[in-house]
């Protein structure tokens, strides 16, 4: 009988080290969202530039207007010339596109990229688009026979993961933003950082656990307001992130979601265009104009709100409503009024709302940011500029400033204000002059 000599622990390890060295590497996994049906919606990528790029650039990279691309990340776009502001390398964005239905899964199938000497398609899906897609599914999306071949100029289609799930998240308005994994990152940095909860994330991705990794693909759920425009509108079913504003009716109209809020507040963009009347029918009330006068029974709210853009036309529609909090006995309702006023603009319990800080267009990245990379989020208590210069985090959302010559609504008749200001200092300045005046 042969002798069997026992083998060590050390050489045990090593060849165990050797067998997973040389193992394939494990697919990153992504979230798919099955459908059936031709109805689209508005989604987001979670997209960090690769080098420096206008904003035009980037937008043409995903076929999507330059416009759109800036207002999804609170870029104020009144700056002179801010399509082709040059962005910083390492910069995250956020990419609004629409998620269609495609071989029975949710996808975005609007997206063409031309070839370039020394492309191949895995520096297309790994550099150029950031892991959002796999070399293998642009491979296949083309019926391509040899992808070690590309021909410069050759066009590709590019799809790339999204999800719609019915535009809510637990029965709440949501815009799902489509995230690729960090090597940094973990499920609980993820959701502190985008204000959401390590179980949310694991049913919307259906995870047995918290584990990721780098490269994993996640949907994540980000609040938002919902529109309730009708089918017909050219923007029914329009969705804002919480925190952001969308331009629409052919750049005539902004409507923006205020964190924490659920409902669109729309006003006259500030983009120099030509537009249809934004009056309200049998009103002298401009969209975005509100009215406060004070009753008996508390404060008579009057509004003119958007109501989507069909063939070429606004809709606004003209709102009344009663705000009957009792105010508390020191305070008359006179002043009451002008509290409801104030809180119009600075964005009080009263239901009201008020357009999101803006910030300017980016030009260098700062590490200390409002949401510091997972795992460990953290707040910065850096104040608000105006400066046209910008610092943006490298990650996560972008940090809110003040709207620098950005448009605004306005107010009318007893007890208003007009054209409402960006930020919450200004708005206690207003409120004690509106003291002041309500007093005599």
């Amino acid at each position: 009988m042969p002798n069997h000599r026992p083998v060590s622990a050390s050489v045990f390890l090593t060849i165990v080290l050797l067998l997973l060295a040389n193992a394939p590497p494990s697919t990153p996994k992504s979230t798919i969202e099955p459908c059936s049906n031709a109805d689209t919606c508005s989604a987001l990528l979670g997209y960090t530039l690769y080098t420096d790029l206008k904003a035009s650039e980037v937008a043409s990279l995903f076929q999507i207007d330059p416009i759109s691309l800036l207002t999804a990340n609170s870029v104020d776009i009144s700056y002179p010339d801010v399509e082709n502001h040059i962005l910083p390398s390492n910069l995250f964005l956020k990419i609004p596109i629409t998620c269609s239905c495609a071989d029975g899964i949710r996808k975005s199938t609007g997206t063409r990229y031309r070839a370039r000497p020394s492309d191949t398609l895995a520096s297309v899906a790994t550099s150029v688009y950031g892991g959002l897609v796999s070399a293998d599914q642009i491979k296949e999306a083309n019926g391509l026979s040899d992808p070690s071949v590309l021909d410069v100029g050759q066009m590709l289609l590019v799809p790339l993961p999204c999800t719609c799930f019915n535009g809510t998240d637990n029965g709440l308005p949501a815009i799902y933003m489509s995230y690729v994994v960090k090597a940094e990152d973990s499920l609980g940095g993820i959701a502190a950082r985008y204000s959401t909860t390590l179980t949310d994330l694991m049913t919307v991705n259906a995870l047995g656990g918290p584990a990721i990794k780098d490269g994993d693909i996640l949907a994540i759920p980000l609040s938002a307001c919902a529109s309730n425009f009708p089918r017909y509108a050219s923007d029914y079913a329009l969705t804002v992130p919480a925190g952001s504003y969308a331009i629409t009716a052919s750049h005539c109209v902004q409507c923006s979601c205020t964190p924490g809020s659920r409902t669109l507040y729309c006003m006259p963009a500030s983009l120099a265009v030509s537009c249809s009347s934004m009056q309200c029918r049998n009103s002298n009330l401009m969209l975005g104009n509100v009215t406060m006068q004070q009753s008996s029974a508390g404060c008579n709210v009057t509004s003119c709100t958007y109501g989507g853009f069909v063939n070429g036309t606004i809709y606004t529609s003209y709102d009344s409503d009663l705000v009957v909090h009792i105010p508390p006995t020191s305070m008359s309702r006179w002043k009451y009024c002008a509290y409801v006023i104030v809180c119009w603009i600075a964005g009080c319990d009263t239901g009201s709302q008020q357009f999101p800080p803006l910030i300017a267009p980016p030009t260098a990245l700062r590490p200390e940011s409002l949401f510091a990379p997972a795992p460990s989020p953290s707040r910065s208590r850096g104040s608000a500029t105006n400066t046209p210069t910008s610092v943006a985090p490298t990650s996560g959302t972008v940090v809110g400033f003040p709207p620098a010559n950005g448009p605004t609504g306005s107010f009318s008749s007893a007890c208003s204000l007009v054209n409402p200001l960006g930020s919450l200092r200004n708005a206690i300045v207003s409120a004690l002059i509106l003291k002041v005046a309500v007093s005599f």
